[in-house]
């Protein structure tokens, strides 16, 4: 399929839905109160028509009065536990090929994919889903390139639940009439690139590629002889993979797009921003204040009003004369510190439930120390949501890895052997090393484990040379392993050569 004709509506109709969706859950994971604000003012006189009762960020402000509504970020803390949940420690790659697995190290490492995968699990627990991308700059570094691309900003294409072809764009110009649009199109064995010059509604016509610096540099990587808008990548594969942070969308089950974290939740956003504002509230309102008689007051003159001064904190007066009888009146009330803070803490816990995690996740339930065994017990939840997600993220991750060799390849950056990566995902937890520690020293001392499985049980992470190595080491420090047994006098049952003489004879019996 070609590039969009002129002159079309854009985004595509199709897609208005899910980018509405998109459009709310950003606000909330942008933590911008105004942003918040914004994407639901306009929906507030439809909602009132409907009687509905209007919730938190819903409710008209009046222009008139000060703003003094709160919102916790409580939404971009959710999408943040679940990229620490994936890949706080990096997943391990391995590939069968010695040339290949030292390659794909080589561009994880120096492409910073640890952050990179970070970033993507990020946003795809807030728009339910994202892009990893494969590209090259060859001015920039020389290797195939894996990058993340929003799903705001992609239309995608399926069939059968497959992704065969995705349009990203982006903005590069814009100046509130005029809107210059970079659309880059993947499909299986090349990728499109266009301009074009429209509003915020219509995609406009297309435009030379060289109308914009930030398009420029792309007319010398085009195909010659071609539309002018290609590049063919000589890989028979998409070079872009859609994860979907979870499925299904509740919501549109056919959608192949999956779910926020924040579907169904949002209710619960609004009414923590509601409570915490009507806690602010109340420590606005408990500011000690003195009620005066009128005659107290300092006038400033006709119509500039009367003060008390005793350092400014007087904000009432009563019209009485200075010898009625009245006195100083002080008034301070009461704030509702534990009403307020036991809400807040149940909707943090509903809400973080709803969204598939424990609320030790979020650091609700103390932070005493305690093994990596227990912290499992204690999150389970979150571990459960945490495995699903990765059964999402594994097979599009080898994939796009895979066609980021292949590029590599073709690029003529490297020579190696493109494969398919294992990916093995790192622990979410880490095991207490005295927990460890102890563990071991009970096995020793029941006698049911051994030197090689010790090593193995201590640093996981090794490698069979590594460990074999490793445990060499202990058993000749420990004098356990002796090459030479005439040199210490260690003999016995289990010790290398025991019962052979030096002088090469026969074993003793």
């Amino acid at each position: 399929m070609p590039l969009p004709e002129n002159g079309v509506p854009w985004p595509p109709p199709e897609m208005a839905g899910p980018l509405a969706s998109m459009a709310v859950d950003d606000a909330w994971y942008s933590g911008d109160r105004d942003r918040i604000r914004r994407i639901y003012q306009p929906k507030s006189a439809e909602i009132t028509e409907t009687g509905r009762f209007l919730r938190f960020w819903e409710r008209p402000k009046r222009l008139d009065a000060p703003d003094h509504s709160l919102h916790i970020p409580l939404p971009g803390d959710i999408a943040t536990t679940s990229a620490d949940l994936l890949f706080s420690e990096p997943p391990t790659l391995t590939t069968e090929t010695s040339a290949t697995q030292e390659r794909l190290e080589e561009l994880a490492e120096a492409g910073g994919l640890a952050n990179t995968l970070l970033e993507a699990a990020e946003v795809a627990a807030a728009l339910r889903g994202a892009y990893l991308r494969v590209t090259w700059n060859a001015d920039l570094a020389q290797r195939a390139l894996l990058t993340v691309h929003h799903a705001d900003t992609a239309v995608p294409e399926w069939s059968s639940g497959i992704l065969t072809a995705v349009t990203f764009w982006r903005e590069v110009a814009a100046d509130g009439v005029r809107v210059l649009r970079h659309l880059e199109r993947h499909e299986s064995g090349r990728i499109l690139h266009a301009l074009y010059e429209g509003t915020t509604t219509n995609l406009g016509r297309a435009v030379p590629l060289t109308e914009d610096p930030a398009t420029a540099d792309l007319v010398d990587s085009l195909t010659p002889g071609g539309d002018g808008q290609t590049i063919v990548t000589g890989i028979n594969r998409l070079t872009a993979g859609y994860v979907r942070n979870m499925g299904p969308d509740r919501q549109d089950r056919r959608s192949p797009l999956g779910r926020s974290d924040y579907q169904g939740v949002h209710h619960l956003f609004h009414a923590l921003d509601e409570v915490w504002t009507s806690w602010l509230r109340d420590i606005r309102l408990a500011k000690a204040r003195l009620i005066v008689p009128s005659g107290y007051l300092n006038s400033a003159g006709p119509g500039l009003g009367a003060t008390f001064d005793l350092d400014q904190e007087v904000v009432a007066a009563i019209n009485a004369p200075p010898t009625s009888g009245e006195s100083i009146t002080q008034n301070q009330f009461l704030i509702r510190v534990d009403e307020h803070q036991r809400t807040a803490e149940a909707i943090v816990r509903q809400a973080v439930k709803l969204a598939g995690y424990s609320a030790q996740s979020f650091g609700m339930d103390g932070d005493a120390a305690v093994t990596a065994t227990e912290v499992v017990a204690r999150e389970r939840k979150s571990m459960i949501t945490r495995d699903k997600k990765a059964r999402y993220w594994g097979p599009v991750l080898a994939d796009m890895l895979e066609v980021q060799l292949m590029m590599d390849r073709q690029l003529g950056f490297s020579r190696i052997e493109p494969e398919r990566p294992k990916i093995e995902f790192g622990d979410s937890v880490s095991e207490d090393p005295k927990s460890t520690a102890e563990t071991l020293a009970l096995l020793t001392q029941a006698e049911a484990i051994s030197t090689e499985a010790k090593v193995r049980m201590r640093s996981p992470d090794l490698d069979d040379t590594a460990v074999r190595k490793e445990t060499e080491r202990i058993l000749k420090e420990t004098g356990k392993l002796v090459n030479d047994p005439t040199e210490t006098g260690a003999e016995g049952e289990g010790v290398p050569n025991a019962g052979v003489p030096s002088d090469g004879g026969e074993p003793r019996a």
